[in-house]
């Protein structure tokens, strides 16, 4: 399993958001500007992260964007599996019918496993954590 710039950055821009927090909106080109991230290319993670209400976005003069979820609980997890469209670390686990030799294979409670694992380590860790490492 990889996960692409769009989790990465969303990742970066939902802490971005925590530290920034407050009842005003953020312009993109602010957190884009201190990210260093085009802001074009946010605005399509901004749309994913919109449509799911993790962030509150509008347009126009005083507009931008600001979290929508608690950083104590919004879960790492919980931003990569809207970004990244699922954690699954095969492709035979992130289809809707699953796999045909499912009953047969050898190697699925393996893949289960680490599925379990990772779902559960990146659901244990929040906005507010990341906000407490150090860069």
């Amino acid at each position: 399993m990889m996960i692409s710039s769009r989790g990465r950055y969303a990742l970066r821009v939902m802490v971005d958001l925590a530290e920034h927090g407050s009842e005003a909106y953020i312009p993109l080109r602010d957190i884009a500007d201190r990210l260093q991230i085009s802001q074009k290319y946010l605005e399509s993670i901004m749309a994913l992260l919109s449509k799911e209400n993790l962030v509150d976005g509008v347009h126009g003069k005083g507009g931008g964007y600001r979290l929508n979820c608690d950083p104590n609980k919004c879960s790492v997890g919980t931003v990569l599996r809207i970004t990244e469209g699922g954690l699954s670390p095969v492709s035979c686990q992130g289809t809707a019918s699953g796999c045909d030799r499912a009953d047969v294979c050898r190697t699925l409670p393996l893949w289960n496993g680490l599925s379990a694992v990772i779902n559960q380590y990146l659901d244990s860790v929040s906005l507010s954590d990341l906000m407490q490492q150090s860069p």
